[in-house]
């Protein structure tokens, strides 16, 4: 039997076509996951120029339709992926580019909005966390339609280092981090296993934050932008193919457990914060939120984290 099209139009609109939007959009051409994918950026010629070369990849891989469009065309499509914005400088923190994306978010959201949208909104710009609470608050979609990618590189940042460090496919790798999507970011040290096993068992019984190689393979997922940054000016093919993996989640209806950024009301002892936690993605956005049993240390990191976000919040959002 030849493969089977699928006759539900599985539609993506991506605003912002930078480093991050186009790495994004080229990944879902490289892996067949929707049939309809819209580029939309404030550089139409830009988006546009975007879409002509990856329509001329079409015929190397799977049949879609790629167009550079407005903001009408969020009307009917399933997920809307937003990655424009202020990139990081060097120097820079997420942090510090809070101001100048939510003014960029204040323009952006309304107008997907006015289309008519009625999907899943992925965020992805930074800082995440404060755009992905700024953009459900803008959007007035409930909170389990607005999702920010969270710490769902730093995870994955995190179990590949692991994996180079134990010599362990990373897909027998499994740890989170946890928090901002940042400086105040924590590892769940005490949830990592190989194999089922905790990681302690193969670090001879030394308890892995005392260690001092897992402190510096942290530090280096911590700062692993930082490096990204300095040397060729920002990072993308990451995060693409982590907003990839959200994407087919969602298409899919996968129940996966990812780590991304997702309301808290009251879990972990936190309210009123999008911050990056392990959470069940369906098609309906946030299925559910996964509450680990955390050491005391990582409770207070976590609630560290928290009060950082919050305090960068606008005036508005508090």
């Amino acid at each position: 039997m030849g493969k089977q099209y699928l006759s539900k139009t599985r539609k993506v609109a991506v605003i912002g076509t930078g480093f991050v939007g186009s790495s994004y959009a080229f990944s879902l051409v490289n892996q067949g996951l929707v049939n309809e994918l819209v580029l939309i950026d404030a550089n139409k010629e830009k988006a546009l120029g975007e879409a002509l070369d990856m329509n001329h990849a079409v015929p190397f891989g799977n049949p879609l339709t790629i167009s550079a469009g407005d903001y009408e065309d969020c009307k009917d499509a399933d997920v809307v992926v937003i990655t424009a914005g202020a990139n990081q400088a060097p120097g820079e923190t997420r942090l510090d580019l809070s101001e100048k994306n939510i003014d960029i978010f204040k323009k952006i959201v309304p107008a997907i909005m006015e289309s008519g949208f009625s999907g899943i909104l992925l965020v992805a710009t930074n800082p995440v966390d404060i755009l992905s609470y700024v953009t459900w608050q803008l959007s007035g979609l409930p909170k389990e339609r607005v999702i920010g990618s969270g710490t769902i590189l730093d995870t994955a940042r995190f179990r590949y280092l692991l994996s180079d460090y134990f010599h362990i496919d990373p897909r027998n790798v499994h740890a989170y981090i946890i928090g901002e999507h940042g400086d105040t970011e924590l590892p769940v040290w005490s949830h990592a296993q190989i194999g089922g096993v905790p990681i302690q068992q193969f670090l001879n019984g030394v308890e892995a934050p005392l260690h001092p190689d897992m402190q510096q393979l942290f530090v280096n997922v911590r700062d692993a932008a930082y490096q990204i940054i300095n040397r060729k000016g920002a990072t993308y093919y990451g995060i693409a193919m982590g907003l990839v993996r959200l994407t087919r989640a969602i298409l899919n209806n996968e129940q996966s457990i990812l780590t991304v950024s997702t309301l808290l009301e009251g879990q972990y002892g936190i309210d009123n914060v999008y911050i990056g936690v392990p959470a069940v993605i369906n098609k309906d956005g946030i299925q559910r939120i996964i509450e680990l049993s955390l050491s005391e240390k990582e409770q207070a990191q976590l609630l560290h984290s928290a009060d950082t976000l919050k305090s960068r919040y606008p005036e508005k959002a508090k």
